[in-house]
């Protein structure tokens, strides 16, 4: 009884120590996220303001901008958060790490997609989109939080789910997504989804 026990106790141990070495070298002290949230935020208002003064659509390439700033950032940022992490890569390591990979190609593919869409039959579809990305990335975020077990991700995501439910609703059932609400509306989903589990991370991460 008392070795079945301790191995229990050990399994529980090496379980523990493989969520906190995973949300140490993908999560780290909460500055990748922030990153990825100010970065969106920020492009979002940008061009919020310049379709609001100008009118002309040409302002929604600057989306590019994030993953073109977002994803070499990203890189180097991991890179040094890996260098405090320590261990070999675990399951968890690759399930956390799938799930992103797996959303940033297919955003990548939707992207060529809508854009083969306007070219060759001139038919704009953008607005999948910020259907996908409302529900692909909250669902992303909330695996994740689940699997390092920290709420606020989880949480997060799901502000994003709910918001990406609506939007789909929306589309469906014919109501324009009009800049005047729904640029707010996602504005606030990044922040629930970033920028607040990233603030909290860095303070776990001060005090810890």
């Amino acid at each position: 009884m008392e070795d079945k026990k301790l191995t229990e106790k050990e399994s529980l141990e090496v379980i523990t120590s493989m969520i906190a070495r995973t949300k140490v070298r993908y999560l780290g002290s909460g500055n990748i996220l922030l990153m990825w949230g100010y970065l969106i935020v920020a492009v979002s208002i940008l061009v919020w303001v310049l379709l609001a003064t100008t009118r002309n659509g040409i302002w929604n390439w600057l989306w590019f901008a994030i993953p073109v700033i977002g994803i070499p950032t990203t890189t180097i940022m991991d890179r040094r958060e890996e260098r405090r992490a320590c261990g070999a890569v675990t399951y968890s390591d690759k399930v956390t790490s799938r799930l992103w990979t797996i959303f940033g190609v297919s955003e990548i593919v939707l992207t060529l997609i809508c854009l083969g869409f306007a070219l060759i039959g001139d038919v704009k579809c953008w607005g999948a989109m910020l259907v996908y990305t409302l529900i692909a990335a909250p669902s992303a975020e909330i695996a994740q939080g689940l699997i390092v077990k920290e709420k606020s991700l989880a949480w997060g995501g799901v502000v994003g789910l709910a918001a990406g439910m609506v939007t789909v609703c929306c589309v469906v059932g014919g109501i324009p997504l009009l800049a005047d609400w729904f640029m707010p509306l996602f504005i606030l989903v990044w922040v629930a989804m970033m920028i607040v589990p990233g603030h909290i991370l860095d303070h776990k991460a001060r005090q810890g």
